[in-house]
């Protein structure tokens, strides 16, 4: 390392310790020339996460902003905040280990849809219902059925008060046939 006093290129390290916080290593070192003494740092290069948006805009992956997504989810739920903490930290974990430094939004919208499916059912409708820019009523109860079917699936052994035919999905609202009309957006 150049010495920044009169820039010989040739130095000793005196001291080795890390950061408190543990992401660099402080040296202190001494310049063989003038012998005067510097520290220097050093930190593992990261490249950032990068987000690509549905119009192939890109922004940096930025957790604060997933955790906003979440609280609001969770808004109202029981669901801890260490726990919504920790479902972001584990996510930017999994990203982190992805050999490419891109997500879709889409891919990771899908992410965390399945990690809230898992922890809150009413939180996951709530940011599937944003995240997936429900138009209507109908999109929505296609959401709620599908979440319903597949949790009937988990409770097989359960008796069911009403169970549709053979080969049928009962709706889980009757009076909303699936094939209504959409109402058109002012």
């Amino acid at each position: 390392m150049r010495c920044p006093f009169c820039g010989h290129p040739e130095d000793k390290v005196v001291d080795s310790r890390e950061s408190r916080e543990g992401d660099s290593i402080r040296r202190r070192r001494e310049c063989l020339a003038c012998a005067r003494r510097f520290t220097s740092y050093e930190r593992v290069e990261e490249q950032p996460l990068v987000v690509v948006k549905k119009d192939g805009r890109r922004e940096p992956f930025e957790p604060h902003k997933l955790m906003k997504g979440l609280n609001l989810a969770c808004q109202k739920r029981p669901v801890p905040l260490a726990r919504l903490e920790e479902l972001v930290k584990d996510i930017q974990a999994r990203l982190m280990e992805r050999p490419d430094r891109e997500i879709r939004s889409r891919e990771l919208g899908e992410l965390v849809m399945d990690e809230l499916k898992a922890l809150d059912q009413v939180a996951y409708v709530r940011f599937a219902s944003v995240y997936r820019d429900f138009k209507d009523l109908p999109d929505f109860v296609k959401a709620l059925e599908t979440l319903a079917h597949k949790g009937n699936h988990a409770h097989a052994s359960e008796p069911e008060h009403h169970e549709a035919p053979p080969g049928m999905v009962q709706p889980l609202f009757p009076g909303i046939p699936e094939d209504s009309p959409r109402p058109k957006r002012k």
